[in-house]
């Protein structure tokens, strides 16, 4: 479930917001925490040319340092959240190669339904996709509120009862992946977990076609 290993576009846009909200937060950690040990080591009692104002107690330039830092730094990384995450809004399309997969999640408790009304299948904690292909999830709960998250592929998204939420998606390599439910819901959330499998587009239909054979014929 490394999310710092993505599989597709928004799960490699999001690991570049994260890595670039770290990037702007360590702009101003780093040198805070260089700045107490040097404080430190120059006013040290054993120190003689350190000196001392105890009269002191206002200065407009470092009013203007400690404070214009600080917001240049939060505007900053508001601004690169705020538009990445715009840039990714779950409903958004998402391009890809071939035909979109339409899928329908059931989050239950305490397993996952995947539906697939254009095929006329469904599966339980195991969800197929074709690489490349644009991912249509039609997203709701049967139960409590939950959260539907594939680290690799991006966007934690929200499931509730009585409504639909929307989440857009693709996956570029194949391959076994894991999702989750990234939202407490009750006793069975620990084992609410499902694998994706990503196969190759040529693979999905005969997927497709031994899942819809009934077993025994």
């Amino acid at each position: 479930m490394n999310i710092f290993d993505p599989q597709g576009p928004i799960g490699a846009a999001e690991k570049t917001i994260l890595i670039d909200s770290l990037a702007i937060m360590l702009a101003i950690v780093l040198p805070t925490i260089v700045a107490i040990f040097a404080f430190a080591y120059w006013f040290r009692a054993s120190n003689g040319r350190a000196f001392y104002w105890p009269n002191w107690e206002y200065s407009g330039r470092i009013e203007l340092v400690v404070w214009s830092i600080p917001a240049l730094t939060v505007i900053l990384l508001g601004g690169v959240a705020w538009i990445g995450s715009h840039q990714l809004d779950p409903a958004a399309p998402v391009q890809g190669t071939g035909s979109p997969v339409r899928i329908q999640v059931v989050s239950l408790d305490w397993k996952w339904l995947f539906i697939y009304p254009d095929q006329g299948i469904a599966t339980v904690n195991a969800l197929t996709v074709p690489a490349g292909a644009p991912l249509h999830f039609e997203l709701t709960s049967g139960s409590v509120m939950t959260a539907f998250f594939i680290p690799q592929l991006g966007s934690m998204i929200y499931t509730m009862n009585g409504m639909v939420t929307r989440l857009k998606l693709r996956a570029d390599n194949g391959g076994t992946y894991q999702g989750l439910a990234a939202h407490f819901g009750g006793d069975g959330f620990p084992d609410m977990s499902f694998d994706v499998h990503v196969v190759s587009q040529l693979a999905f239909p005969d997927w497709v076609a031994s899942t819809a054979t009934p077993i025994g014929f």
